[in-house]
């Protein structure tokens, strides 16, 4: 598999990923990550499936995000445009269909797991390295253009998602602070030791770079 098809293959993979664990996040009902609090506190105003509103709202960032800088724009940030509501989607309704009355430990166990999913599916996305979302795009924009840190800023543009998000009764839980805490470590943890491997092999590999989280980080589903 030559440089090329490697990456993309990362991209849709990690990409794929993150929107199962974001399901599995919305199957447990302990809340997600902060931008994925404001898409549904916001899709619960509306009546239309999750992929189709999140790919909306993600054209809409995607049209700003063009005005203020389209180099932040790659391949990678419209194949999360266009796959990630989906499969969120998609894997929400099998979790829901098969486990229709979920017990807390099941419901915890989906928690747990949807966690190290989305940090390693979130791994082989930014090594890949072909593009942001258009949430992190923001922030990056700003933090170049301002005085102000991208933590700070970062963490600014979470706490505005979150606090619209659970104004329309988006879930708000132990999951929103678990991703928010300890996301960082363990997709460097991924990285180092699985996605720069099989990038870069095991004897010609950078060293990790900060890790800028995306989705991801959408999570309930409605029938």
């Amino acid at each position: 598999m030559n440089e090329k098809r490697r990456r993309i293959f990362m991209t849709v993979v990690g990409i794929g990923l993150s929107g199962i664990s974001v399901g599995m996040f919305n199957f447990s009902d302990f809340g997600m990550d902060p931008f994925q609090v404001f898409a549904h506190g916001i899709w619960n105003l509306t009546s239309i499936g999750f992929g189709t509103f999140y790919t909306i709202l993600s054209l809409v960032l995607l049209a700003a995000v063009f005005i203020m800088d389209k180099s932040k724009i790659g391949l990678g940030t419209l194949i999360n445009l266009f796959l990630l509501g989906y499969v969120t989607e998609f894997s929400s309704w099998v979790m829901e269909s098969l486990f229709p009355d979920p017990q807390l430990w099941l419901k915890t166990t989906f928690l747990l797991i949807g966690i190290l999913v989305l940090c390693f599916g979130s791994a082989l996305y930014f090594t890949a390295d072909l593009g942001v979302s258009t949430y992190d795009a923001i922030a990056l924009y700003l933090a170049e253009h301002t005085r102000f840190p991208f933590q700070l800023l970062r963490i600014t543009t979470d706490f505005i998602c979150v606090a619209i998000g659970f104004s329309f009764n988006a879930t708000v839980g132990i999951g929103t602070l678990i991703t928010a805490f300890f996301m960082g470590p363990v997709i460097a943890f991924f990285r180092r030791h699985v996605s720069e491997p099989f990038r870069y092999g095991k004897t010609n590999k950078p060293q990790a770079r900060p890790v800028r989280s995306f989705i991801v980080k959408p999570q309930k589903v409605h029938n």
